[in-house]
């Protein structure tokens, strides 16, 4: 028993000190864009992908003159035509709702478009109706997407969780996931910090993906962002496809 606290011990020190200090089972190594990968599993090209995207408050914040918001859709319509038509892919957000109380924004998630093959339209359809007005409830997010979201499927599962913060309620995604792959070994969370610049919010997020044997992207602006999503889908950026632009733009 002594052992298993001990190991858990070093485990939580590795991700929460940015996995660049020691090797404690994980191979780690630093890419473009802060690129972050386990090499102790490959699993990109995944034939089940769910896209959690948040749409809290933040993300109508402007870099270079465009919002945040307009970059991640912007580019999520780029990618979404290039993900081959037999891969099941869905949609859920968080931060679409405000709420007043810690209640009604922890639990402001919802899946919008579930997994499946052919649901393009729909994902784009709600992703373009959707707002950003609300609180960044990440691990709620993460637990719904795994006790619900997959349900009934018995192959590997791939989250994608795009982000501009870390978590804001009484929860933390790190913590989270490290119970999550006591029993768990059918998951995979590739996260995409998008301009998060507090170092205790990139840890977690950092932690997070490791964890789950994932990817730890940062990205700080339209291109990075692009290449983090190419990389994490494992997609060829010369791959044809049909461009969406995000309406009014």
């Amino acid at each position: 028993m002594k052992k298993f606290g001990l190991i858990l011990f070093i485990l939580v020190v590795f991700c929460t000190r940015a996995g660049t200090q020691g090797n404690y089972g994980y191979k780690v190594h630093e890419g473009p864009q802060g690129t972050y990968s386990s090499q102790t599993g490959d699993f990109a090209g995944s034939s089940n992908v769910l896209f959690i995207v948040d749409f809290s408050n933040s993300m109508n914040e402007q870099l270079y003159g465009v919002s945040k918001l307009s970059m991640a859709l912007n580019t999520l319509y780029e990618i979404l035509p290039k993900i081959p038509p037999s891969v099941n892919v869905g949609l859920r957000v968080y931060g679409h709702t405000s709420g007043f109380t810690y209640f009604q924004g922890c639990m402001a998630s919802k899946l919008l478009v579930p997994l499946g093959t052919g649901n393009r339209d729909a994902i784009y359809g709600a992703l373009a109706k959707t707002r950003a007005v609300g609180w960044t409830p990440i691990t709620y997010s993460l637990k719904q997407a795994v006790a619900n979201d997959f349900g009934g499927i018995k192959t590997r599962k791939h989250i994608i969780l795009l982000t501009d913060g870390g978590e804001n309620c009484d929860e933390s995604p790190c913590t989270y996931v490290i119970e999550l792959m006591k029993y768990r070994d059918d998951i995979s969370i590739d996260v995409i910090a998008f301009d998060v610049n507090d170092y205790e919010a990139r840890a977690q997020l950092r932690c997070t993906a490791l964890t789950t044997s994932g990817k730890f992207f940062t990205a700080s602006n339209a291109g990075e962002l692009r290449d983090s999503l190419f990389e994490s889908l494992n997609i060829d950026r010369e791959v044809k496809g049909t461009v969406r632009v995000k309406p009014g733009n």
